[in-house]
């Protein structure tokens, strides 16, 4: 009796239990049901009021488009307020247009303020928020410009009214309310502009025509009228004027806009008035001052990576051509600038292929992700690449070598016709080589008296870091560059003189020094060092001997034989103090130039002589003990033999076979036949 008691108790209060689950569950549906049919009727009701609020939209600027009467500023803000309100990109793109030109044309009529969209600013319950209507339109502006393709004629239509927009709203030259009794608005009003430019820098307004302008001028043809580039040039300009040229405003020009491919090119074909702007706004000096400070250039061409910090090169370049006088004043900040910019691309320029490089056409294989959108624009970036060693820009930079006279005899050099032994008259040739003469031993040999600390030194090895880094970097473009470099027939002879002249005791020491001070004043000393050799081996290899012996261009042959006596001895001391035998990077590039350049001359002298007897021979260079070296084995006379053999004498060459390779003999049988 009691256990089904309990049975029954246990299942009334299961079922009030399930009662209870069922009312919540009916609850929850109910509830459901409630916030569905919301969501719904907000969604409907949304959508209502959305074709409402378009359909008056469309029937004001249906009104507006009949000329019936001309709509005072008021109503268009009205309108604006609610095209704002439920504004989409892709639906109302034709209402904002319209809205645009309603808003321009507003500001072309002729005395009557009540029209002047402008003139809501000056009202005090409005002015808020006109400024924000503003700012919301010409960020959709924006938005647009960034959408838009100007190769396509539709949209380059568009891109114009959008820029008209941002030129017209952000700046108050063209404000007619500001004329005569309102000239006293027009600080108030200017600072309303400033306003309204910094909002857009906040959102991106510089990105926004970077991708503008690339898209019309990063192709062999631009495709931006001369009024396009006008407008969206000076668009860049106006903030960084209004700010007064804060550092803040500088970067982010540069970075978007003086990186774009060959602007500069484009500027001064198609609207040479605006390069006009940046000459009187001395543009140039202050593009140097900012990027002549190491972390900044490091943060913008981190910003840019290697292809567009190409681009920004070019340009300034291409600036510091047109500014001769600029950078006659500003050569230390802009070598610098320069030599920065090198050296971070050099740092993602690789030697051979891999899957982790691409290929550029100005930088060969590169580590770094390439843009092959600027490949069409390239040979123009190139050519903006070119004033770098090109006459002008070099005749600035090395002044202070140019700028001073070589010596020279009185008596022209010729050197007569080779004889049939391919020998010169040595005696003649040493007398004029080592003559006593002040005003040749300058030239020929080193003999020191300028300190490698001085400011001009210190210029001159600032240039010749540059152009040798121009060269390791712009591989693809480097016979480019050596022809350039070699292009003014004094250069070359001028900068053998200042090589001679530093140190106390002249150029071979010194050198020799710097090969074991890693130091930063050694590797300038050695880059000019390279450069040299590097300019003078091209040189003379692309001339015949006419010009060589007879012409002597560039070089006399006094100065080949003090230039080769150098080098002779300058590549032996590598080879047998042992710093060629675990050479790389920068000392093996430095030998393998200076190498070059010697051998070099060697082949000419024997193929026509013009240095004097034994004056390939190493005189300290016993053969017994190149023989010891050779029988222990040791490396440095491996590399004597390999490198430089001409510095043992041709009487010892019979010795020193057994140590070279075997050698192997052929046999040839002729057989004959009878006729």
């Amino acid at each position: 009796m009691f256990t089904v008691s309990q049975t029954s108790r246990a299942w009334f209060i299961d079922r009030a239990r399930q009662a209870r689950e069922e009312r919540l569950v009916q609850k929850e549906r109910e509830r459901a049901a409630v916030e569905i049919q919301a969501h719904v009727r907000s969604f409907l009701c949304r959508r209502r009021l959305q074709r409402e609020i378009r359909r008056e939209i469309d029937e004001f600027f249906k009104a507006d488009d009949s000329g019936s009467s001309k709509r005072s500023a008021l109503c268009i803000f009205k309108t604006a307020r609610k095209l704002l309100f439920l504004f989409r990109i892709k639906e109302d793109d034709e209402r904002f247009e319209k809205l645009c030109r309603c808003i321009l044309s507003s500001m072309d009529v002729e005395n009557e303020p009540k029209v002047w969209y402008v003139s809501l600013a000056l009202s005090k319950d409005l002015t808020l928020l006109w400024i924000k209507q503003i700012k919301d339109v010409l960020w959709y502006c924006c938005e647009f410009l960034e959408q838009l393709k100007p190769e396509i004629l539709q949209d380059s239509k568009l891109i114009t009214l959008y820029l008209t927009m941002l030129i017209s709203f952000t700046d108050t030259s063209t404000w007619k309310i500001l004329r005569g009794k309102g000239e006293s608005l027009r600080p108030a009003m200017n600072h309303i502009c400033a306003n309204i430019m910094g909002h857009l820098n906040q959102h991106g307004f510089y990105s926004v025509l970077q991708v503008l302008l690339t898209r019309g001028l990063a192709r062999p043809r631009p495709c931006l009228s001369k009024g396009t580039l006008t407008a969206a040039f000076s668009l860049a300009m106006r903030p960084v004027i209004a700010a007064q040229f804060s550092d803040n405003l500088i970067r982010p020009l540069l970075i978007h806009i003086v990186s774009v491919p060959a602007l500069v090119t484009h500027l001064s074909t198609v609207t040479p008035e605006r390069l006009a702007i940046l000459e009187s706004h001395d543009m140039l000096r202050k593009f140097i001052t900012f990027l002549r400070d190491e972390d900044r250039c490091r943060d913008v061409c981190e910003s840019l990576e290697g292809c567009h910090t190409l681009c920004l090169m070019g340009n300034l370049l291409h600036l510091g051509s047109l500014s001769p006088r600029v950078l006659e004043e500003e050569t230390d900040g802009f070598v610098s600038l320069l030599t920065q910019m090198l050296c971070y691309c050099q740092k993602y320029v690789s030697q051979k292929k891999s899957n982790l490089t691409h290929w550029h056409p100005v930088l060969g294989w590169f580590s770094q992700s390439v843009d092959y959108g600027l490949n069409e624009s390239m040979p123009l970036v190139t050519r903006q690449l070119q004033f770098l060693w090109g006459v002008p820009l070099i005749r600035i930079f090395f002044s202070d070598i140019l700028s001073k006279k070589l010596l020279e005899n009185q008596e022209p050099v010729h050197a007569p016709p080779a004889s049939p032994q391919n020998v010169l008259p040595v005696k003649t040739l040493l007398k004029r080589a080592f003559q006593k003469s002040a005003s040749v031993r300058n030239i020929l040999r080193p003999v020191g008296g300028k300190r490698v600390d001085s400011a001009e030194v210190q210029k001159v090895c600032n240039v010749c870091v540059l152009y040798q880094t121009s060269l390791t970097t712009l591989t693809q473009i480097r016979l480019q560059i050596l022809t350039g470099l070699t292009y003014l027939d004094d250069l070359l002879p001028k900068l053998w003189a200042f090589i001679c002249e530093l140190g106390p005791h002249g150029g071979l020491k010194l050198f020799l020094e710097c090969l074991n001070n890693d130091t930063e004043e050694s590797k300038q000393l050695l880059a000019m060092l390279m450069l040299f050799c590097d300019c003078s081996r091209h040189l003379i290899t692309i001339l015949d001997d006419i010009e060589v012996y007879e012409e002597q261009i560039s070089f006399k042959l006094e100065e080949l034989v003090t230039i080769s006596a150098f080098l002779n001895s300058f590549v032996f001391k590598m080879i047998w103090d042992g710093i060629v035998e675990n050479a790389k990077g920068e000392t093996l590039e430095l030998f393998q130039s200076v190498h070059g350049w010697l051998m070099v001359l060697y082949e000419r002298d024997c193929r026509r002589r013009f240095a004097p007897e034994d004056h390939w021979l190493r005189k300290d260079l016993k053969p017994s003990v190149l023989f010891q070296e050779l029988d222990k084995d040791r490396k440095r006379a491996q590399l004597i033999l390999q490198y430089i053999p001409h510095v043992i004498p041709h009487k010892n060459v019979s010795c020193t076979q057994s140590w070279g390779p075997p050698t192997k003999f052929l046999t040839v049988h002729f057989c004959y036949s009878d006729y």
